[in-house]
């Protein structure tokens, strides 16, 4: 992704600020998507974004994990900012990326609903002052990167509109040191996928 400004005239988008409002569950912080990665239940994307910025600190992953509010989640991870992963402003686009992956993987009908009703509009998240992943409002336009709205575009297109949906997300081959409570994060797959393996394994195998 090319961190350029993007420029959206207002009345021409489907923006979100709020979870409250129409689209808010295109939010990372919006609530009813949560995520299984290992066995470990949570609540919101931005809940795992944040506990990915400490992969040597399990006990930081599991405040922000456990935390219910993901603003308060966010906040956490703020005040452990000097203890970030060197590489995050190199990481963080690809790791959102696999962030909005898992969400929708794992929460297909409600998530890809959304994305579809967004139509072909651009999707802008309207902040006040993040100009990287959203777009700030300039008289009739919002400007900004809006990176986040670019990838939730690109989930959009890629599956949504196609009627694909992701069962498995490999982890970003990129990111080194991708752990969860020290546990490398590898494939994370949804439950429908993870019970159909179950269903179709053959227990009845034995060494007698």
């Amino acid at each position: 992704m090319i961190l350029k400004n993007r420029h959206y005239k207002i009345t021409d988008v489907v923006s979100f600020r709020k979870t409250t409002e129409p689209f808010g569950g295109l939010s990372n912080m919006a609530s009813g998507y949560s995520i299984n990665v290992g066995g470990v239940i949570i609540r919101t994307s931005e809940h795992l974004y944040q506990a990915c910025r400490f992969p040597d600190y399990p006990e930081i992953q599991e405040a922000i994990i456990n935390e219910p509010s993901p603003m308060n989640a966010k906040f956490i991870s703020r005040k452990y900012a000097h203890l970030t992963r060197k590489d995050w402003d190199e990481i963080r686009i690809n790791l959102m990326k696999w962030c909005l992956h898992v969400k929708l993987a794992q929460n297909w009908e409600a998530f890809s609903s959304l994305l579809l009703k967004t139509g072909n509009k651009p999707i802008v998240e309207f902040t006040r002052k993040d100009k990287v992943w959203g777009a700030t409002l300039e008289g009739d336009y919002l400007i900004g990167i809006n990176a986040l709205g670019r990838l939730l575009m690109d989930l959009r297109e890629s599956y949504a509109k196609k009627a694909i949906q992701p069962y498995c997300i490999e982890s970003p081959k990129e990111i080194d040191n991708f752990s969860l409570y020290s546990f490398p994060i590898g494939i994370v797959c949804n439950d429908f996928y993870v019970n159909e393996l179950h269903s179709n394994f053959d227990y009845s195998y034995s060494l007698d």
